[in-house]
This record gives structure tokens, C-alpha cells and sequence, in this order.
């Protein structure tokens, strides 16, 4: 083969590849500027939603999944598939993101559990036009059409406030963090830290990735406690993870340490009751986007324009104000 034949070769693979790039390109831009999407179908048509959740095992997760599948029913031309469950796993994720693209679904719902590893697959979905709603978790793409997700940043500067209080004369703290490659776990952190930074007493003696789960909670508390870590007070980046780390003082005999955790569902193995029990000291709300991410799929069944980025506000949920915010975001007799 000739030296110029190579290279003329080498010249249309890459343009090629730069016309597939801009093609993608395009597809994902056409999506994040029109903000709908759900203008080929009529009015009386049926849309049908795919939901990949990261991990139906988080009791947040599982009271999302309930309270979309109640919020669903109130727009007759929405249909949702069986929730896929990835089960913290990316790459049962990504496989069943791409199932959802193949089956054409009209529009996707992803809660993703890191954002990386998922982020060609979403991108896949929207080059497909196919809107896409990111749900709690970002990715690391614009090519989607709504975020729905808390102020977590707030929520950890928040949490880091009521440490001041709780110690004002300074004390030990650990911390326990979601999966450290999830942008919730990092601006929890944070906010944590910027709150407490002035306060050179407030130490933070432990952390460690509790990867949101509740007997990990426990596992890692009953570690510290083994090597006679002094703990005053441990920050949990959700409710399980802080309520497996009391179990483990109480079991510990250590009752003077203080929790804080995040989520407050109104369920009876929850934050919020954990708060009433004197179990925790403080939990934060973190809405679970179950109602927004379901108007949001209706405005764009509608080809209606929806917000591109929807940011939900918290509530500081203590003692004196627990039974009021279980009652107003109680979801018994709403969900099984």
C-alpha cells in the first residue's frame, strides 16, 4: 500500500470519527435546548417511562421508588415499567440503561449510583432522543433534560451548625460518607467542613466510606470504638448509616454520643422517628424527588419546557418539630 493511500485512509477515518462525535454532539445538545421532548406523540397517547435506581436495598431508595410509582397515577397517559434495580452496581447499570434505549422508551429516569461509569449511557439515551431525568445523583454530562436533586451542600453546612451547638466547648467528631465517587457524599462533606472550620475545637478524629449502608454503619462504628477512638458526636451522610452506628454505641454502652444523620423519611424505621426516640439528635430532610420527577415526565409527555435544573429545599427535623414534618410527609396508606 502506498504512502499516500495510507494516508488518505487515515484521513477519512478521522473524519469519520469527528462526524460520529458531532453527531452525538448535536443529539445531546438538540435535547438539553428544547428542555421537552414529547412532541411526536399526541395528546392521548401513552408514554412510557424507564427507571434505573441505583440500589433498591437504601431505604430511601425503596420509599422513592414507592412514592414515584403513587405520583405516576396522577397523569393517565404516563405508563412506568418495573423499576430496574442495579443494585450498587455500574455496570448492571449501564447494561440496564442501554435495555431501555433499545426498547425505545419515551422517556428515561436515572438515579445514578456513580456518575462516571453511566455517563456514556446516558449519553447514548439522549443521542437517541430519548429525555432523560437525572434523579438525586449527577452525571457527568449536560446532555439530559432535567436534574431533580436536594441542596446538599446546605444540608452538610446545615449538619455542620448543629455540631457547634451540640458542642460548644469543642469535641471529637466522626464522620461517615456515602460512596466517595457521588457528588451528594462530596458536598456533604463539604458543607460540614466549611461550618465547622471556625471552630478549631471541633476535630474530626475518624471517617470512613460507609457507602450509605446501614450495617456498614454499625461495622465501621464497632471498629472505632475496638481501638478506643474518643467520639463525641458522629456525622452520617444519611439515616441507616447513623442509625447502625447507634445501635453499635448502645451496644457499646456508649449512650453519650450524639448522631446526626440525613434523609428524615416519614417511615417507622426512619430518621425522623430515630429523632423522636431521642436515637439521633438531628436528621435533615432529603426529599426524595419522586413527586417533581413525576410532573416532570408529564410536562414532557406534554412537550412542555421544564426547568433543566430543579433544586429541592431541606428542613432541620429535631425533637420539637419531628411529629409535625413525620405527619405532613407521612406516605401511609399512599404506598404499600
Amino acid at each position: 500500500m502506498s504512502s499516500s493511500t495510507r494516508t488518505l485512509r487515515r484521513a477519512l477515518t478521522a473524519a469519520t470519527a469527528v462526524l460520529a462525535a458531532t453527531a452525538l454532539a448535536a443529539g445531546c445538545a438538540s435535547k438539553t435546548e428544547e428542555g421537552g421532548g414529547g412532541g411526536e406523540k399526541g395528546a392521548g397517547d401513552e408514554f412510557v417511562i424507564g427507571y434505573s435506581q441505583a440500589n433498591n436495598a437504601e431505604p430511601y431508595r425503596a420509599q422513592l421508588n414507592k412514592q414515584l410509582e403513587h405520583y405516576v397515577k396522577d397523569y393517565p397517559n404516563l405508563k412506568l415499567l418495573p423499576i430496574a434495580d442495579a443494585q450498587q452496581d455500574n455496570a448492571q447499570q449501564v447494561s440496564q440503561i442501554q435495555q431501555f434505549v433499545q426498547q425505545k422508551v419515551d422517556i428515561l429516569i436515572v438515579s445514578p449510583n456513580e456518575p462516571a461509569p453511566v455517563t456514556p449511557a446516558v449519553e447514548q439515551a439522549c443521542a437517541a432522543g430519548i429525555p432523560v431525568i437525572i434523579l438525586d445523583r449527577t452525571v457527568d454530562t449536560d446532555c439530559y433534560t432535567s436534574f431533580i436533586g436536594g441542596d446538599n451542600f446546605e444540608i452538610g453546612k446545615k449538619a455542620g451548625e448543629a455540631v457547634v451547638k451540640e458542642l460548644p466547648d469543642g469535641g471529637n467528631v466522626a464522620e461517615l460518607r456515602g460512596l466517595l465517587s457521588t457528588e451528594p457524599q462530596k458536598q456533604r462533606h463539604d458543607g460540614f467542613m466549611e461550618a465547622i472550620g471556625e471552630n478549631p475545637g471541633i476535630k474530626v478524629v475518624e471517617e470512613r466510606e460507609g457507602k450509605w449502608l446501614q450495617p456498614e454503619g454499625t461495622k465501621i462504628m464497632q471498629q472505632w470504638l475496638a481501638r478506643g477512638t474518643d467520639i463525641d458526636l458522629v456525622y452520617a451522610h444519611n439515616d441507616p448509616m447513623a442509625i447502625g452506628a447507634q445501635q453499635a454505641a448502645k451496644a457499646a454502652g456508649k449512650d453519650e454520643i450524639k448522631f446526626i444523620g440525613i434523609d428524615g423519611l416519614a417511615i417507622p424505621d426512619g430518621g425522623i422517628r430515630a429523632v423522636q426516640q431521642e436515637r439521633m439528635a438531628y436528621t435533615y430532610l432529603y426529599p426524595t424527588g419522586a413527586e417533581e420527577a413525576a410532573k416532570t415526565a408529564a410536562d414532557i409527555a406534554a412537550g412542555e419546557k421544564v426547568e433543566k435544573k430543579q433544586t429541592l429545599g431541606t428542613v432541620e427535623i429535631t425533637e420539637a418539630n419531628a411529629e409535625d414534618v413525620y405527619a405532613k410527609y407521612d406516605m401511609s396508606g399512599k404506598v404499600d
